[in-house]
Parts: structure tokens; C-alpha cells; sequence
């Protein structure tokens, strides 16, 4: 694992409304996603079942626990970085 850069509390919150915004983008698009195409899915099965039910039953639901994890670990992260000591700037020494 690479080391944590520090980051201050206003990169900190872009990051984080940045990370955010991508998952809550991807999560419409996986709701949506899923009912809008579901009829074109119809004619492909799997385990004997439509693909569209599939989606609409399972897929939806892995694709929302994996951006709940990645979050998380992102998250974790970011904490780590705005938390870890900064360097002391040039400036300040005497």
C-alpha cells in the first residue's frame, strides 16, 4: 500500500463530494439502468431465468453493496490522509 499523502480539509471535502457524486451517479444508473433495458433482456436467460429479472433481483443489489464497500474503504482513506501530520512549510521557520 502506498504511503498516505496529507491533504488539507478543503481537498478533503472535494475529494469526498467528488467520490460521492460518482457513486450516487453510478447507483442511477444502475437502477435505472436495469428497468429501462429489461425488456430488451428478456430474450437472454440465465440459470433459466430472464436476464432482466436477474438484474432487477440480484445485480442491482451487488452493485449497491460494492459501492457501499468502496466508499468505505475510500473513505477510510481520505480520513487517514486529512488526519496525518502536515510538514511544517518553509515559511514558518525562522
Amino acid at each position: 500500500m502506498p504511503p498516505i499523502t496529507p491533504i488539507s480539509r478543503a481537498e478533503h471535502w472535494q475529494r469526498t463530494r467528488r467520490l460521492s457524486i460518482q457513486l450516487l451517479l453510478l447507483w442511477l444508473v444502475t437502477g435505472f439502468g436495469a428497468a429501462f433495458f429489461a425488456r430488451e433482456l428478456t430474450n437472454l436467460n440465465l440459470f433459466g431465468w430472464p436476464l432482466s429479472f436477474y438484474l432487477a433481483a440480484q445485480g442491482s443489489s451487488l452493485v449497491y453493496l460494492g459501492i457501499l464497500a468502496y466508499y468505505a474503504w475510500r473513505m477510510r482513506r481520505l480520513d487517514k490522509a486529512a488526519r496525518a501530520p502536515r510538514p511544517a512549510s518553509k515559511e514558518a521557520r525562522p
